[in-house]
């Protein structure tokens, strides 16, 4: 028996087994004034199709990271229903995000635009932020991960290299189709001490660019569909 969980902004999460959790991809996008923003943290436009897309999105790079080792929540997929079947994961604290920036853009350069120009080169800064929308998912250091009890110094350095190792993949595939990654973000989650990645692989997750334009993100999943 299907059980609703979750009403997410683009995904709703339901219950089909104590084993089993399933993603049902909708068709909102974050951002602000009906502008996209990977960054924002509500609902901003809906696109029709995104979700199908997305979802086709997801399940490529989910399964290509699967050959090269990663371990992640996902199971399989009904591109026909929009759905993807996934492990139950345990959250770090209520929620956590983390940021993958190659480029000085969106909140990065509002915060530190004194000390550098937008759009300029960064070697993989990684990020962690809260999930919490009422205060716009706050930055948050390792030092506060671990003194919080959200993370262990262990975990933290695991994110870490998996976030490295996923980001400059999901980069080198998008370059290949002759785009180019300015920052995506990550979810992970945790059966016991083993680190998964997890939620989902697509346009509404990352900045993609090409010749220094942003991409729409219904033109960026036309490559995965």
């Amino acid at each position: 028996m299907k059980t609703i969980l979750y009403h997410g902004k683009t995904k709703d999460v339901y219950k089909l087994t104590e084993e089993r959790y399933q993603l049902k991809f909708k068709d909102t996008v974050t951002g602000t004034d009906g502008v996209f923003d990977p960054g924002s943290n509500q609902v901003g436009l809906t696109m029709d199709g995104v979700g199908l897309r997305n979802l086709a999105m997801s399940v490529y790079y989910f399964e290509k990271l699967k050959q090269a080792g990663v371990p992640s929540h996902f199971l399989g997929a009904d591109l026909s229903q929009g759905t993807m079947d996934v492990l139950p994961m345990k959250p770090f604290g209520k929620g956590l995000e983390v940021i993958c920036r190659m480029k000085a853009v969106g909140s990065f350069y509002r915060r530190y635009q004194d000390y550098i120009e937008e759009g300029a080169d960064l070697d993989q800064y990684i990020e962690f932020t809260l999930k919490n929308d009422s205060l716009g998912d706050p930055l948050i250091t390792e030092d506060g991960l671990i003194q919080l009890g959200i993370m262990t110094q262990e975990q933290i350095e695991t994110v870490k290299s998996l976030t490295r190792m996923i980001s400059q993949t999901i980069a080198d595939d998008l370059m290949s189709k002759g785009y180019e990654l300015y920052d995506i973000k990550f979810e992970y989650g945790r059966i016991d001490d083993q680190v998964y990645l997890m939620d989902e692989l697509s346009s509404g997750n990352m900045r993609v660019y090409r010749d220094q334009v942003v991409i729409d993100p219904i033109e960026l999943t036309k490559e995965f569909v």
